[in-house]
């Protein structure tokens, strides 16, 4: 939804989002039964699988913004008679340090969810590792076989892909099974941005890619590498089959409830995109009353 969303109108549903549609779903989920087996949200009880959030926190998220980027429409000049257009961003060495931030961060998002002190702390920090090298590793590859350079954007994504990927099972899966996991997740998160691109839909970061479609992998691979419950690790089906229904549960609310969001936010407050004139002068000026880079304004006049 990156340059052409009203601000105000995100953070309004960005504080439904995150203020009372995550809490409902993250509860079927992470509302966890006592030691008897009582209580606890549907999901856990039939047996899900999401250690630290592949899609209770990112493919959920994604649907939503995917929503909001559908009914927002593409920015100016992305679709030239059909086909997408580079808009690159300005600054890749900012982007690449953001990466890293992230990658750091994640020490603390996926060990943390251990919610203890024990030998699995660092075992889940060597998984994400592996994760996110595969992804990365695989992202650059397949940019080299595409695009006949390594593309430093898919890099990127294609390291957030891996961890994102690698975040449902992380503690589940063996090392091996986690470079696995991440790279296919950097395969996938490439051959995502085609994908959406070629549904004219414009998601100017990937977001989609790396959080929707990527999560939606890491939570398919716990039902085929998870140690214990994992198809390919002689543990039958049933836990792949358990992984599907809470996809599709968390897709299905996702889709539902920001299609509801959105529309009422609109409504009130007459629409959720920007002027013309706004989106090509900048949403820091448009937006904000200031200049970002104010030797290299663009004028809309």
């Amino acid at each position: 939804m990156a340059e052409r969303i009203k601000f105000g109108e995100f953070v309004i549903f960005s504080l439904v989002l995150c203020g009372i549609l995550y809490p409902i779903s993250g509860s079927w989920q992470w509302n966890f039964p006592d030691d008897a087996g009582v209580g606890g949200g549907w999901l856990a009880t039939l047996g899900f699988i999401d250690f630290a959030g592949s899609t209770v926190v990112h493919s959920f998220g994604a649907w939503a913004g995917l929503i909001g980027a559908m009914l927002l429409g593409p920015r100016i000049g992305k679709f030239v008679e059909g086909k997408p257009q580079a808009i690159p961003g300005h600054n890749l060495s900012i982007a690449t340090l953001g990466c890293l931030i992230l990658w750091i961060g994640w020490y603390g998002f996926n060990p943390g969810s251990v919610l203890a002190m024990n030998e699995t702390v660092p075992y889940v920090a060597v998984t994400t590792t592996l994760g996110a090298a595969g992804g990365g590793i695989a992202a650059t590859l397949m940019s080299q076989f595409t695009g006949g350079k390594p593309d430093l954007t898919m890099t990127i994504n294609g390291i957030l892909a891996g961890l994102v990927a690698v975040t449902a099972g992380c503690d589940g899966f063996s090392m091996p099974a986690a470079w696995v996991v991440g790279f296919i997740g950097g395969v996938l998160v490439v051959l995502s941005v085609a994908f959406i691109d070629g549904l004219k839909i414009d998601d100017p970061v990937g977001a989609f890619s790396v959080h929707g479609t990527c999560g939606i992998w890491g939570t398919l691979a716990v039902g085929l590498f998870n140690m214990d419950k994992g198809l390919l690790t002689g543990n039958g089906p049933a836990q792949l089959g358990i992984q599907i229904v809470g996809i599709l549960a968390f897709a299905v609310f996702a889709i539902v409830a920001s299609l509801i969001t959105w529309s009422i936010i609109g409504a009130i407050f007459g629409g959720i995109r920007v002027t013309e004139k706004e989106e090509i002068e900048g949403l820091d000026i448009g937006e904000h009353g200031m200049e970002a880079y104010p030797d290299f304004a663009a004028s809309a006049k």
